[in-house]
């Protein structure tokens, strides 16, 4: 009687045990793609840059204007930053009718400055666009991840010579700020299409 006691405990426990282990078996894991975080961009508007330099063109009402604050930078050297984005496009600017000498080293430091990306970029597309005002535009688009992944300037190889490039501070993947880069350069287009000089 002790005996078939012990083996009805026994039978318990063994089922108990059975469904435990049943119980606490994982489920089958399937990994979710990579994904990214959502940004939420607002609608593109814009306003005029304020007279004090030689041209003047329209801008993101989300950004600001800060004047250049490197040691290099020249007289109206701008750059037009998106605090919430931390985005920035470095505008820099040579009068050319003052100084001719400058045509050759301004158009010759542009494409240096694209170049110096080869390094890293996995493409450099470069085309010409013609603005409402009859300018002709350069603009380099950069894919792979490369610190600039948009470049422009535009002369009238007499008296004007203006360039810019976008630059993000931060070290965000470009694949993931790819919706922010394509949102800035509507801008930037915005911007050369209004470009005037004074």
């Amino acid at each position: 009687m002790a005996v078939s006691r012990m083996l009805r405990a026994g039978g318990a426990v063994f089922t108990l045990l059975a469904l435990a282990v049943g119980c606490t078996s994982t489920p089958d894991f399937t990994p979710k793609p990579k994904g990214y975080n959502r940004i939420d961009l607002p609608p593109h508007a814009y306003q005029m840059l304020a007279p004090g330099h030689p041209y003047r063109f329209e801008y993101s009402r989300y950004a600001k204007v800060l004047r250049d604050s490197s040691y290099l930078a020249q007289p109206h050297w701008i750059n037009i930053y998106y605090p919430s984005l931390q985005a920035n496009v470095q505008i820099t600017y040579a009068d050319l009718a003052r100084k001719p000498q400058l045509y050759g080293k301004m158009l010759e430091d542009a494409r240096k400055l694209t170049s110096k990306h080869e390094i890293k970029a996995t493409a450099i597309d470069e085309n010409v666009l013609k603005t409402p005002n009859g300018m002709r535009v350069s603009v380099f688009e950069l894919q792979g991840e490369v610190p600039s992944q948009f470049q422009f300037y535009t002369t009238d190889s007499t008296k004007h010579f203006f360039r810019g490039a976008l630059y993000f501070r931060t070290a965000t993947a470009n694949d993931s700020l790819a919706p922010v880069i394509e949102y800035v350069k509507q801008d930037i287009v915005r911007m050369l299409n209004t470009l005037q000089y004074q």
